[in-house]
């Protein structure tokens, strides 16, 4: 699995910031040009701490605080989405084209996916709230490679002890 995204992508996520920051009228800062770097970089759909961690290291006076308004900010603009179908799990997404998640219940990985076939889920009856639907997102949750081997690993090792012990 490739965790980075490819430097010409970068480039353009990076420009679309800048261009997008000055048709609001917010200024592009050092630290919010650091801070959208970092999320546009990365594959993972990265934590804001993760994401604090990563700054941290070109900007080791930043607080957390900074980075959770910066995503909130960037969310605002149209920058970035959010990924939160696990609770206290939110994961920031820089890549705004059309896909879907894989979402792992054990290690809260989030792994980008494609299918034609989900981009056109449909509500099947009318919605009675008369909410407004902007766009329809799936987030199939499940387990991935490494936690799929993680029990059975775990299994191996507590059977070795009894029978050792």
């Amino acid at each position: 699995m490739q965790n980075t995204v490819p430097a010409r992508r970068v480039e353009e996520r990076m420009k679309h910031f800048q261009a997008r920051a000055s048709e609001l009228g917010l200024a592009a800062t050092h630290q919010r040009r650091i801070i959208y770097r970092v999320i546009a970089k990365s594959a993972e759909h990265p934590s804001p701490e993760l994401i604090y961690e990563r700054v941290k290291r070109e900007i080791p006076t930043i607080s957390l605080a900074t980075v959770y308004k910066n995503i909130k900010t960037f969310a605002a603009m149209g920058l970035v989405g959010e990924v939160g179908a696990l609770p206290g799990s939110i994961r920031v997404d820089a890549n705004l084209d059309r896909h879907h998640h894989l979402v792992c219940v054990n290690c809260k990985a989030v792994v980008d996916f494609c299918d034609s076939r989900l981009d056109r889920v449909r509500a099947a009856r009318a919605n009675p709230e008369n909410f407004r639907i902007l766009r329809y997102q799936v987030e199939a949750l499940g387990l991935c490679p490494a936690c799929q081997v993680a029990p059975a690993r775990n299994k191996v090792r507590t059977q070795r002890r009894k029978h050792n012990g």
